[in-house]
């Protein structure tokens, strides 16, 4: 089993050499030097995330309060815990994201996590917004701590989380590699399935401030989830020892596990209650998703015929399309996005 370090935050005798550098367990000086470096795809990165930037409270909800109560039923039990999963994840990305970058020998990388983590944390702050504005203070905190009670969202929670736990008993380069697959199937199935039920609340012109602040946060995930495809593809390439068949099976093997889990997860928040959604779209989307987040990584795709975005969901990539989003801060509407172009977006 190859040995993780972590590395040491004052290293006067690290490699200043660009070309000696790597994403783990390289001798690095710390030093963020944005001039030299070696993983060239983490400039246009940075760049794109700088320029996401965005503020919670500018987006108005006066909409959502009056909508939210007039949900129907099924659709307002989906919202509430949907929302609960989705504060979950950002939560414990916040939390899990240093642990990671405590092993990364890449500057250059390094300052894209900690832009990842912020932005992860103003993600949290937007949930937090929208149940302050929509909820009453008691049905918030419901809602914020659903899982201590739905047994379902409890073991949503405990697949990813305890995914995570485990890299902080076992610090291995193979206990890495699950980890960085655990973060790619967080952000590249769970959050864009939960962004799924918001954009079919947009078709039926319902809940238009929390759709909105969805579409900023799928913005920024979607940067995340190409920081992570690149961030795997480096480690391939370095490390290929913990990239062999048997070890992609099992990765590929957790990212159907998470598809699997999602899909069950659909079935029972969505079910066949809301209208413009049934269990049998959720499930087509899910292993759509699968196929693209294992094609993108190199792995083989998991489910036989779903090579192709579903065509009763094409909906979904249609309001998600970064292009279209930009804030305006002083008339907190959308605009057309301007400050710079946007990465391509492989949802």
């Amino acid at each position: 089993m190859l040995k993780l370090i972590r590395k040491p935050l004052f290293n006067p005798a690290g490699d200043i050499d660009v070309q000696n550098r790597r994403l783990v367990g390289g001798n690095t000086t710390n030093l963020n030097d944005f001039n030299n470096v070696k993983y060239g795809w983490t400039s246009d990165w940075y760049r794109q995330a700088m320029n996401n930037f965005w503020i919670p409270e500018e987006i108005n909800l006066a909409i959502d309060i009056k909508d939210y109560r007039l949900l129907p039923e099924a659709e307002r039990r989906a919202y509430d815990k949907i929302l609960s999963f989705l504060i979950f994840l950002d939560s414990i990305q916040t939390a899990n994201l240093p642990n990671i970058s405590q092993y990364i020998t890449a500057n250059e990388v390094n300052l894209c996590l900690s832009i990842q983590t912020f932005q992860e944390a103003v993600h949290s702050q937007s949930y937090s917004y929208m149940l302050d504005t929509i909820c009453e203070p008691q049905e918030r905190n419901q809602v914020l701590y659903q899982w201590k009670e739905d047994e379902h969202l409890l073991a949503r929670n405990e697949f990813i989380g305890t995914l995570y736990n485990d890299f902080q008993r076992e610090n291995s380069m193979e206990m890495l590699v699950r980890t960085l697959i655990a973060n790619y199937i967080l952000e590249g199935v769970y959050f864009y399935s939960g962004f799924m039920f918001f954009y079919n609340l947009a078709r039926h012109n319902r809940m238009p401030g929390s759709v909105q602040e969805i579409r900023y946060i799928n913005r920024d995930e979607n940067t995340h989830l190409w920081l992570f495809s690149n961030i795997l593809l480096e480690m391939t390439k370095e490390y290929p020892a913990l990239f062999t068949p048997d070890k992609l099976d099992i990765y590929r093997g957790m990212i159907r596990e998470g598809c699997e889990q999602e899909i069950k997860w659909g079935h029972y928040v969505i079910g066949n209650e809301v209208e413009g959604l049934n269990m049998d779209m959720v499930t087509d989307y899910i292993r759509y998703l699968g196929n693209l987040r294992c094609r993108a990584i190199g792995l083989a795709p998991i489910y036989e015929g779903y090579d192709t975005e579903p065509a009763n969901m094409s909906w979904v990539s249609q309001y998600a399309n970064a292009n279209t989003i930009k804030t305006d801060f002083f008339e907190a509407r959308s605009t057309a996005y301007a400050k710079s172009s946007a990465l391509v977006d492989d949802l």
